[in-house]
């Protein structure tokens, strides 16, 4: 099966394709970020106009690239949920219209469980279920157990901030420029990890759930405190260690909690690269294996889409005629298939 995947719930438009026989046959993707950052963050109303720009030319791409034609397209999957909602609808639309005129099925994607199975892409070295899953990016941190598609247990999440979001909000409190993330953590690379402390929020209590917002109110407080500019990749340091063992510790705990091997990393904080480094290490020495996306594959993509979308089709899922969208769209309400 031949499958599209559209990807537009944010500030990233994402096209790929992927066959259920030969894998991942391509995949083209357009960032927002230059035009959001005069704004210093995501305007829902620009984003949705330049989706609607950019799709049908990355198609065009796409396709060439690839040498496929629409006409050999078996299913088409689009981003139905959760994200801004008129970007979402531009994805959707456009998905929808495709497989009407084309005649082909089209499905819904949620876009969190297509994170979730990125990792799943690289099928030599994809875990088997059941596996512990860490989906942790700008707008969701979360644990959850996976026993099968759409068959998912959350076990903990972000009561406040998600991690990403604390990256990006953490970032514009220390005058670093947009997206924040990235930067901030570019930044501690060249802090001193001794220097200052932060607290692990949540960690000295039983749960599995998680809170970073505090973790702003700390660094402004130690900003205030140590306004020199030569203190800035420290406090950044301080931030991003807090929040790796933080994650760290409650992935820990999420594996003696269900005894499970194996951790599924995945999100746009996936990419991080002392996180990587802490859980790869820990999986060495608890003997857990960890498994994440490629890092191109870490933010929003079209790939995971078109993969997550084969699947739904494959079990036989179909979207209705209408173009819906979802802003908000609890993982843990979908259907086992």
């Amino acid at each position: 099966m031949l499958v599209l995947g559209i990807e537009s719930s944010c500030d990233e438009t994402g096209l790929g394709l992927y066959d259920s026989q030969r894998g991942l046959l391509g995949h083209t993707l357009h960032s927002q970020v230059a035009l959001h950052a005069q704004h210093g963050g995501v305007v829902p109303e620009l984003a949705s106009r330049d989706h609607l720009r950019r799709t049908v030319p990355l198609l065009r791409t796409l396709l060439t690239d690839t040498g496929v034609d629409l006409g050999q397209l078996d299913g088409i999957a689009y981003t139905a949920g959760p994200g801004l909602i008129g970007a979402l609808l531009v994805g959707s639309s456009i998905g929808r219209s495709l497989a009407f005129a084309l005649g082909i099925p089209a499905v819904g994607v949620h876009h969190m469980e297509a994170h979730l199975l990125s990792p799943l892409l690289d099928a030599a070295n994809a875990p088997g279920f059941p596996f512990l899953a860490l989906l942790v990016s700008g707008g969701h941190t979360l644990l959850a157990q996976v026993d099968g598609l759409g068959r998912y247990t959350i076990l903990g999440e972000s009561v406040d901030d998600a991690a990403g979001e604390a990256f990006d909000k953490t970032a514009k409190l220390l005058g670093l420029p947009y997206p924040g993330g990235p930067a901030l953590a570019r930044l501690a690379e060249h802090g001193h990890s001794d220097r200052f402390t932060l607290p692990r929020p949540m960690t000295g209590k039983p749960g599995l759930d998680f809170s970073f917002s505090g973790l702003k109110t700390q660094v402004r407080l130690l900003a205030e405190a140590h306004p020199q500019p030569e203190h800035r990749a420290d406090i950044a340091r301080a931030f991003e260690d807090a929040v790796v063992d933080t994650l760290l510790i409650k992935c820990r705990r999420a594996l003696a909690q269900t005894g499970l091997s194996a951790l599924v990393v995945a999100g746009g904080v996936s990419a991080n690269r002392r996180l990587r480094a802490a859980l790869d290490a820990a999986g060495a020495a608890d003997g857990f294996a960890v498994h994440y996306p490629p890092p191109e594959l870490c933010t929003d993509n079209g790939a995971m889409v078109a993969f997550a979308g084969c699947l739904r089709l494959q079990a036989g899922e179909q979207a209705d005629a209408d173009c819906g969208a979802r802003a908000r769209w609890p993982l843990g309400t979908l259907s086992a298939a």
